[in-house]
């Protein structure tokens, strides 16, 4: 055959190339797409993997608060069983108070703001600042019977949440008096009740607006709970006791206890190498009013010598008891025999002078009083009181109405 037989002819030679050319491209137009299918896939799943990480991480967080607000209310309860042992330990009024103003800021307020309790007073049972824990130990707290929040506790006998004072729409702030706003604006308060009504109350306070939380309400509540138990509990102790110790109708001291306290007062005075003065008063013919006016009025007569004993007597810190019936013993702390004496004169004269009305007529009554001192005329309890007796005794022998020493 001839060699031109074998020859491609030119245009088949483009067609090749632009087939091969088309074939590339589609083949690299189809690698592209599967490549951005694949691609996507991955984004997607890298996305869908990135969103369940985030929930995951979500998830821990809370489970992380929730585990450190468990803790924490492990740490405030088991400070709670602490709390309970240790108020139930001490039966101090005052310790408990204490007790519980302390736990209430470390444990609410991490000792920053102010916490302040707040006890009734009294007959009208007004709240009056007993005591304060401050994280600025400048600052002063002016009222002292509380404020318009406390008055709404004390009111409501329900605790009271405020996240921001100056929002709170319950309360006009600009009834405090400017001298005793504090820098304050959120607190949380809670009253202490008990069955025979409003003990008190306990507050916290801070300047910064969403310092407290519901659950810091509710710690506080519990706090005052426990608080109200264990301060009626030790306010009628301590009532006992005060009835124990004092007279009913003077005020004084009885004469078990007074004789402790003479005893305790030589103890100091041997240890000090000081002195002190004993005066044993009685009234004068006080059967007389007994039986004239009734005993009745003889208890009036005990009121306005107690009276009168605690006037005149005021400055000079004494220890008085009612000995007997209508014997009063005084113990007078530093003070000399001669001193003592004239100090007897002296209420002698005052007694004179107060007028008393028994049914409707008035009338006065005198003592006599006999002076010893310590340790001039005896070194022990049951000898000073003797030579007191003694000299009282001189007194009323001398004519009554008048003072005598040993």
């Amino acid at each position: 055959m001839p060699q031109q037989a074998f020859l491609i002819q030119p245009d088949f030679k483009i067609h090749l190339f632009v087939f091969f050319l088309v074939t590339n491209a589609a083949i690299i137009v189809l690698l592209l797409r599967r490549h951005l299918r694949t691609k996507y896939a991955v984004d997607y799943k890298v996305q869908q993997a990135q969103e369940e990480i985030n929930i995951l991480n979500e998830a821990i967080d809370r489970e992380e608060k929730i585990k450190s607000a468990q803790e924490a209310r492990i740490l405030r309860y088991a400070s709670l069983k602490r709390l309970v042992e240790e108020i139930n330990r001490e039966f101090d009024y005052e310790a408990t108070a204490e007790q519980l103003l302390e736990a209430a800021f470390s444990l609410i307020s991490n000792k920053k703001g102010a916490c302040l309790l707040y006890l009734a007073q009294g007959a009208s049972r007004k709240p009056a600042l007993f005591k304060a824990k401050k994280e600025d130990r400048r600052l002063v707290v002016k009222a002292k019977e509380g404020d318009i929040f406390d008055a709404w506790v004390m009111r409501h006998n329900t605790p009271l949440f405020i996240e921001d004072v100056n929002k709170d729409y319950r309360f006009d702030t600009g009834r405090i008096e400017p001298q005793e706003r504090r820098t304050l604006a959120s607190l949380v308060s809670a009253p202490i009740l008990t069955n025979r009504g409003f003990l008190g109350l306990m507050r916290l306070e801070h300047p910064e607006p969403g310092y407290y939380s519901q659950d810091d309400l509710r710690m506080l509540s519990t706090i005052c709970d426990l608080g109200a138990v264990t301060l009626e509990s030790e306010e009628l102790y301590r009532k006992t006791e005060e009835l124990a110790i004092h007279d009913g109708l003077t005020s004084f001291l009885t004469r078990g206890y007074f004789i402790e306290a003479i005893k305790n007062e030589i103890k100091r005075n041997l240890r000090s190498k000081g002195a002190f003065s004993l005066l044993l008063a009685d009234l004068d013919h006080f059967k007389v009013y007994n039986d004239r006016f009734g005993h009745m009025a003889g208890d009036e007569v005990l009121r306005v010598l107690s009276r009168v004993f605690k006037e005149q007597l005021a400055e000079l810190n004494p220890i008085i008891s009612r000995y007997g019936g209508e014997e009063f013993c005084i113990i007078l702390p530093g003070i000399s025999k001669s001193e003592a004496l004239n100090i007897a004169l002296a209420l002698c004269k005052r007694m004179e002078r107060e007028r008393i009305v028994l049914r409707r007529k008035e009338s006065s009554v005198t003592v006599s009083i006999g002076v010893a001192a310590f340790p001039d005329d005896a070194v022990n309890a049951e000898d000073l009181i003797k030579k007191s007796d003694a000299a009282m005794y001189r007194a009323k022998e001398q004519g009554r109405n008048r003072a005598c020493s040993v």
